[in-house]
């Protein structure tokens, strides 16, 4: 031991008497400092420079129409990129971009092509098409340059995106507002939709047996079209008939009206006649009873008052005769409501009690006769009777003169006159019904063919009727199962909404609230544990390259008296390198770090740990240790996770990960930077205890031997001039 610290302390005085060394210790001390803290300050913060790189913007973008309004979304991507300064963004065309993108003047261009409006607009369309963003970069220019850069491509495609969302969004919930609005405007409607279903599913048989009668009333209807059809020639011939009874009864209604009037002067005159008879008969009487007939002239008188009576009675068969051809005219007529018969028979009936009188007039003068001679008092009683006889006739004959005049020829004129003007009508009307049958005939054809059209309807109703009754009974039952599963006042609710919070919430419906544990302010910061131990192994390295691990009369010194003497002198110039760069770290770079002494305590440590490690290959191996120095060096800055997560690693470095002294010194570091864990923190000081205890047995074991085996190598390698 005693030896160890003899070696140690001359050391210390041949750099303390030379000045050349003692600058040349300063300078190591110093360099591992000045590797750790320029990289530091290089990664400092280059995120935030990102407004320094060259990206070419190219809009070519010709827009588009949208129900009548003209869009440029890249006009308005071109106004936010001039606002935006996440990048250099240089707006030109597509030659002078393409042609800087590939010289290196530009990073990346991105090209917004001439459909690009276009497309966006589909989405309204049955096809809508996706809209793209060209993307050109030169990756030969930098290996991180591409990926920030297509970082900010990633951002511009992202934000058209969200714009497109929020205002594609903004237009749906407006939609769903006025959908809304309107469900509750109409929701009366909805209900009593509701209950039509309902009602329809519920008389749905009904409907059924309604299509089946319209069916069985339909073939019915046809039927009786078909008869109509069949009855049309002989309504016609009915009313060709009728119109020729008219015609042949207005015809002899004229004829019997002429007649009548030329008739009716002659009966006058023949009344007259028979009246004056009457009365002739009557003086002819009373001059017999008033003078002193002689009997036996009783004959020839008799003789006369029958043939006058005669004469009477004569002309009372000709009216008798005249009034019964008007009857049977009359009769003819077959009028209901006919008021000439009364009046006709009325008339016959007293012209038959005239000629009864005149008949019983002339049988009384038969009887003068026969009596005459005998009794002539019973010929003056006669006489007196017959006169009576006589009065009485001419009685008679003046009312009937009075009844014919005023009653029956006026009335029977009128009565033909309305019986022509009755004919008149009903031919008026057959005619009309005549000049309808075509009409009809064509509404009978087209009433066939509409029902025809209908009778096919009605089946094919009826044929469709199950698959109609089905999907009412579906959709009433749909109604019932959406009635029990949701209610529409929450539909309405929920579908009314105000359409610019809406839109704000889908273009950002996840907002990320990052909660940043153990926080480091800047890349630079994150980055000084790797750099930092990085430094202290590069420093463990040029002390190795420049000190030797020899020392001057080690014949009087063991193998392991050399190796720890002279590993105190390479442990003691670490420590200084090692406060330098943790101490630099925090005062010349203000590095963020949570945990100051603990970063220094540390540094200490792992420098203790890498100088025992890289001093024992050194000093066991010689300058092969170095060459493993070098080796392990690069194995753990690929794989020791410094820059990279280790999830990142091929299969190599993650499978050595374990194995580096690196990966638990930068986890030691990051614990004092961020802010201890001291599970972990403990975890990895013991394994880096572990490396050091395990390089120092090594080099207690191990220089004896190996250096014995290698002393040949070595004089041999010195020989050649090229190595010390």
């Amino acid at each position: 031991m005693k030896n160890i610290f003899r070696i140690f302390k001359t050391d210390g005085k041949n750099i303390g008497t030379n000045w050349v060394a003692a600058i040349l210790i300063g300078g190591l001390i110093l360099l591992p400092s000045l590797y750790a803290w320029f990289n530091i300050k290089a990664s400092w913060d280059p995120y935030s420079q990102t407004d320094q790189i060259p990206v070419g913007v190219v809009n070519e973008d010709q827009g588009a129409m949208v129900r009548d309004q003209e869009i440029h979304v890249g006009d308005d991507l071109v106004d936010t990129l001039q606002n935006n300064n996440d990048m250099d963004w240089q707006f030109v065309d597509r030659d002078e971009a393409m042609d800087k993108v590939d010289y290196g003047d530009y990073f990346a261009v991105i090209v917004i092509p001439k459909d690009f409006s276009k497309k966006l607009s589909t989405v309204i369309s049955d096809n809508p098409k996706k809209a793209t963003v060209e993307y050109y970069v030169n990756e030969k220019i930098n290996a991180i340059a591409p990926k920030i850069t297509e970082k900010g491509a990633s951002v511009i495609v992202e934000q058209i995106s969200n714009n497109f969302i929020a205002t594609v969004n903004g237009v749906i919930f407006d939609l769903f507002n006025n959908l809304g609005i309107e469900l509750e405007s109409n929701l009366p409607d909805i209900k009593q939709f509701e209950e039509y279903i309902f009602t329809i599913e519920k008389n749905l048989p009904a409907i059924h047996d309604m299509l089946n009668e319209s069916l069985t009333d339909a073939a019915n209807a046809q039927e009786i079209i078909n008869k109509a059809q069949g009855l049309v020639p002989k309504a016609k011939q009915v009313t060709n008939n009728g119109l020729a009874t008219i015609d042949s009864t207005t015809e002899f209604l004229t004829s019997a009206e002429n007649r009548l009037n030329e008739m009716a002067p002659k009966i006058e005159n023949d009344l007259i006649k028979i009246r004056d008879m009457a009365q002739s008969a009557d003086k002819f009487i009373s001059e017999i009873q008033s003078k002193n007939v002689d009997f036996s002239q009783g004959k020839d008188i008799a003789a006369q008052l029958n043939e006058r009576v005669n004469e009477q009675l004569k002309t009372i068969e000709t009216i008798e005769k005249a009034l019964r051809q008007l009857q049977e005219q009359n009769q003819n007529n077959q009028e209901p409501d006919n008021t000439q018969q009364p009046t006709i028979d009325n008339a016959l009936k007293q012209l038959g009690a005239l000629r009864n009188s005149l008949q019983k007039v002339q049988e009384n003068a038969k009887l003068l006769t026969a009596f005459i001679g005998e009794k002539k008092q019973e010929a003056d009683q006669t006489l007196a009777d017959l006169q009576q006889l006589t009065q009485n006739t001419h009685t008679k004959i003046d009312a009937f003169m009075k009844e014919y005049k005023e009653t029956i020829e006026p009335t029977v004129l009128k009565e033909v006159a309305k019986a022509k003007s009755t004919l008149a009508n009903a031919r008026g009307i057959l005619t009309d019904i005549q000049q309808t049958i075509p009409e009809m005939k064509h509404i009978l054809a087209r009433t066939e063919g509409n029902l025809g059209e209908g009778k096919e309807k009605l089946e094919a109703i009826s044929g469709e009727f199950p698959y109609l009754s089905n999907k009412i009974n579906q959709l009433a039952d749909r109604i019932r199962d959406i009635q029990d599963e949701t209610d529409i006042n929450e539909i309405i609710e929920l579908l009314q909404n105000d359409p610019e919070a809406e839109r704000s919430f889908f273009a950002e419906p996840v907002k990320l609230n990052e909660n940043k544990l153990y926080p480091i302010p800047n890349y630079g910061s994150g980055m000084t544990p790797f750099y930092t131990t990085l430094a202290i192994w590069v420093g463990a390295l040029l002390l190795i390259s420049l000190l030797s691990v020899d020392v001057v009369g080690s014949e009087q010194f063991s193998a392991q008296q050399i190796y720890y003497g002279r590993f105190l002198t390479f442990m003691c110039i670490g420590i200084l390198q090692t406060l330098v760069v943790t101490i630099g770290d925090i005062a010349l770079l203000d590095v963020y770090i949570h945990e100051s002494l603990w970063f220094i305590l540390f540094g200490l440590l792992i420098s203790i740990v890498f100088m025992s490690i890289v001093y024992t290959l050194v000093s066991v191996f010689g300058d092969v240790g170095k060459a493993l120095a070098i080796i392990l060096l690069v194995l753990q800055i690929a794989g020791a996770g410094g820059t990279y997560p280790v999830a990142l690693l091929p299969e190599f470095f993650q499978m050595i990960h374990p194995f580096l002294p690196f990966t638990y010194a930068i986890d030691l570091m990051r614990e004092a930077v961020g802010g201890i864990v001291w599970d972990r923190a403990l975890k990895d000081i013991v394994y880096l205890m572990i490396f050091g205890i395990a390089a120092l047995l090594l080099g207690t074991f191990l220089k004896k031997p190996i250096n014995k085996k290698t002393k040949l190598l070595m004089k041999k390698s010195k020989e050649s001039g090229l190595f010390h």
